[in-house]
């Protein structure tokens, strides 16, 4: 059966938000003894783990996302799927946790990709498949020390724009009094400690009027590290197209994917470099979030050393390079424009 022949689930596709939706099917492995089982897809998304397992005692969790989009001729199409599956073994690496093989990850995101292709939503929706891989340590323990078995776990939903609204909508960032991560800590992998932290902070930013929290540098407090769930992307005066460079941010796959599109697609020079937020504030034209969830969300005001700081057109109008890396990202994504980097990888629906 192709995927023409398939019925999706009757859903209000372009109305839907960034939440949990229970799917058909998920996708499991387990680690013991040192090896790997093949993985099996089983359709319980409740899972039953001994209460002794370090994942629930010492956050020895770590995870991934990405989405499944539907290209136009129905074909569905992942968005470099190879870095997650290395960011997820350089996390587990960090977490003395063992690696999930890459071939075993993108079995994993494959088969539950497929076997909920009634969840993926249609192309020109505005919505996608979200794609979440986490890996826990699980078993009876109880002592400060690794587990002695791991549970690699795929499972996806249906999701809308991260952030409320449509489309390319602006959002907020304020700066709090928290830290995220230490230079020399975890901030660099995708932990789950890392977000739990950042929960009060995201709360404080929201009391503030922001939609998310912005994160300055926890040695100095000045220079700028990331959002509470995406990296930075800044548009200078000048038209340089910079991004905070820190051992403490996670190298996002979208970010990393736009510095290569500005080069590259719209000619501009490109920085990976410490940005230190309040002296170069004045030089900015224009600011984004990015991330998976994220896609591209472009700033539309800040608050830092006590007050807001506005951008482009009073904060009220998208600016014109991150609409540009908006539109040159999202239609490589979704197959509507030539791929010359090799980014997408198309799922075989059969």
């Amino acid at each position: 059966m192709t995927a023409n022949n398939l019925k999706k689930k009757d859903l209000d596709w372009g109305n839907l938000g960034f939440s949990y939706m229970k799917t058909d099917y998920r996708f499991v492995a387990t680690w013991k003894d040192g090896s790997w089982t093949e993985g099996e897809t089983i359709t319980e998304e409740m899972m039953q783990i001994h209460e002794g397992s370090p994942a629930l005692h010492y956050g020895q969790q770590c995870f991934e996302g990405l989405k499944a989009q539907t290209a136009k001729d129905g074909r569905v199409l992942l968005f470099r799927a190879d870095l997650n599956a290395e960011r997820l073994s350089n996390t587990a690496n960090r977490l003395l946790m063992p690696s999930v093989p890459k071939e075993l990850f993108m079995k994993g995101v494959e088969e539950t990709v497929r076997n909920n292709y009634a969840w993926i939503p249609p192309h020109g929706s505005g919505a996608s498949l979200y794609i979440r891989p986490l890996l826990i340590g699980v078993g009876e323990n109880l002592g400060l020390r690794p587990a002695t078995s791991y549970e690699f776990r795929v499972f996806v939903s249906p999701v809308g724009p991260y952030y409320k609204g449509t489309g390319l909508s602006l959002i907020s960032l304020a700066v709090t009094d928290y830290d995220r991560a230490a230079p020399r800590g975890t901030g660099y992998v995708k932990a789950g400690a890392n977000y739990a932290g950042g929960l009060l902070s995201t709360k404080s930013a929201q009391e503030i009027g922001a939609n998310e929290a912005l994160y300055l540098d926890s040695a100095e407090r000045k220079y700028l590290d990331e959002a509470g769930s995406a990296n930075i992307v800044l548009s200078l005066k000048d038209g340089t197209i910079v991004t905070p460079k820190s051992a403490a941010i996670l190298p996002s796959v979208t970010r990393r994917s736009i510095m290569v599109l500005a080069k590259e697609e719209l000619g501009l020079t490109t920085e990976e470099r410490p940005v230190e937020l309040l002296k170069e504030l004045t030089k900015i034209e224009e600011m984004a979030a990015c991330g998976t969830a994220a896609v591209i969300s472009p700033v539309g005001k800040i608050f830092v050393n006590g007050q807001w700081h506005t951008f482009y057109k009073d904060g009220k109008e998208v600016g014109p390079t991150m609409l540009k890396l908006y539109e040159l990202l999202t239609q490589i994504q979704k197959g509507e424009r030539q791929d010359p980097y090799g980014w997408t990888q198309e799922v075989v629906i059969s």
